[in-house]
This record gives C-alpha cells, structure tokens and sequence, in this order.
C-alpha cells in the first residue's frame, strides 16, 4: 500500500524523527522524503510517501493523529489506494465553465472513473453548474473576489477529498496548501503552453509575437516551484495566419482546455503516472 503523509507546521527541533521512526518502525518502506525549513517564516513542511503493507494503514493513521497533537503539526494522511476505483475530486472554479463541465461530463460518461465530491468557487459563476450536475457547491470568494483559503482547507478535509482540480481557478494556490495536499495531489490547468507561456494572458502573449501554434498544460502544482517537470499532458491546435485573437481564445477554452484538461486528470486517475520529487514519471504498472 502506498501512503503518502504531508505535515507542515510552525519550525522546532525534531520535528520529522517522530514520523519516520513511526513508519519505519512498522516496516515501512520510504520511497520518497522531502523537508523545507522556511527561516523567515519559521514554517517547516515534510512530505514522506511510503509503501507498507495494507494492515498497517489504521496504526499509521492513528500514530500520525498522535504526533500532530503533540507537536502542533498540521499532518494528513492519504493513499491513493482507499479509493481507487473511485477517487473523489474537489473542482475548483472562478468564471469559466467550459472546464469543469467537461470534467463532469467525463465523469458522467464514465471516461473519468471519479466522483465529483463538491464544487468549490472564488465567484458564484459556475454554481448554476454543480446545480445541473447535483454536485454540492460551496462558494469560498470575499467581497473583493479573493478566496478563503483556510476555507478552502476545511472543504477539502470535510468532503474527503482525494485530487483538487484547478479547472480554470484564477487565484494563487499558497505554498501551505500545496503542502497539504502535496505528492500529486493538486492538478492545474494553465491555458498556455508551459514554459514558453506563462502567466495570465498567454493567448494574448503567443499571439503577440504571431505564434501559429497555441495550447493547453494540464499539470501537477508542487510548493513554490513553477510547472516544468510537473506537466501531466499538453495539448495544441493550429491557426491560419491573420487569425483574430477572439476567435483563437473561444476555440481555445470552448474545445482544447476541456480536452487537455480531462485527458491529464484520466492519467493520474488511471494510475499511468505520478509525481515523484517533484518530477512526473511513468508508473510502474
């Protein structure tokens, strides 16, 4: 059994040794370790992913429910195993609907073998849509379109939820909260072609310096590093030169992002790769 626990939490001495003692004491294997010590911040984050035998899952979540209140950290434990012909998926919005709905459409048609556990949006836009679905919505945004983030935390942990998809969500994921749900846990969709075009306009970027060529990254979100080696699946379409920026953008979020999206969420899904430090590789079948 594969079982990943995140823990992050205000900075002291020892802080990891309670956890790997408890995994390795059990027989634990550790495939993968990671740990950040935020000076300024005096934050420390941990991730440890570890495979075990499938007996242990109830000791090791209960030893790590100890240790976070003992120390103070905020740990989570999680397997992609406990639901695995089912994961539940958190769909995360702010205007654009044409994303998540193909998302839910895929579930629906069973190309997506997951449930849509709830619907999370900064803005109110798509809550018509998780109504059509009969998905719960619940609307984390402030007066000034910001979002909640401690909010957002509390949604995650009471609906259960396996893999946050950030279909077309327009804010800023903090580092704290990547490292929750870190271990390839948090899927993205970025409306350009990743490296070359990042930020927020990158239609407007690619066709500024007359690209032909525009697309999609459907990839994983890690704390603080920008998305290279966490790309998950791209996708790209073609146009006729002296095309109009409109007509490229509404092609662009009406047919490719639905496409590029749902197909990198079907590979996580289906088990065919994952992310391990930091990098996206094939997983062994």
């Amino acid at each position: 059994m594969e079982i990943t626990i995140t823990a992050i939490g205000p900075d002291n001495v020892g802080l990891a040794d309670p956890i790997i003692h408890s995994v390795t004491t059990l027989g634990a294997n550790i495939a993968e370790i990671q740990m950040y010590d935020h000076d300024e911040a005096a934050i420390f984050a941990m991730l440890c992913r570890i495979h075990v035998d499938d007996a242990k899952w109830p000791v090791i979540d209960r030893n790590m429910k100890e240790i976070a209140d003992r120390t103070g950290l905020s740990i989570r434990v999680w397997s992609p195993s406990l639901r695995a012909a089912k994961p539940r998926l958190a769909i995360c919005t702010t205007f654009l609907d044409h994303v998540p709905k193909a998302v839910l459409q895929a579930i629906e048609t069973g190309q997506l073998k997951a449930e849509a556990a709830v619907i999370i949006g900064n803005r109110r836009k798509c809550e018509p849509l998780a109504e059509r679905y009969g998905v719960p919505f619940e609307f984390i945004g402030n007066p000034d379109g910001s979002a909640n983030d401690e909010r957002m935390v509390e949604l995650l942990d009471q609906y259960q939820v396996d893999y946050v998809l950030l279909a077309r969500y327009m804010r800023i994921v903090p580092p704290d909260l990547c490292w929750k749900y870190a271990g390839g846990r948090i899927i993205n969709l970025h409306h350009g072609l990743l490296p070359g075009f990042k930020g927020l306009r990158p239609y407007h970027d690619a066709y500024q310096v007359r690209m032909l060529t525009f697309g999609a990254t459907c990839h994983f979100i890690v704390p603080e590093l920008d998305a290279g080696n966490q790309i998950i699946y791209q996708s790209t379409f073609t146009v006729s030169p002296g095309s109009k920026l409109e007509d490229i953008i509404r092609r662009g979020q009406e047919q490719n992002e639905p496409h590029c999206m749902v197909e990198g969420v079907r590979r996580v899904l289906d088990r065919e790769v994952q992310l391990h430090f930091h990098r996206v590789i094939a997983r062994k079948p």
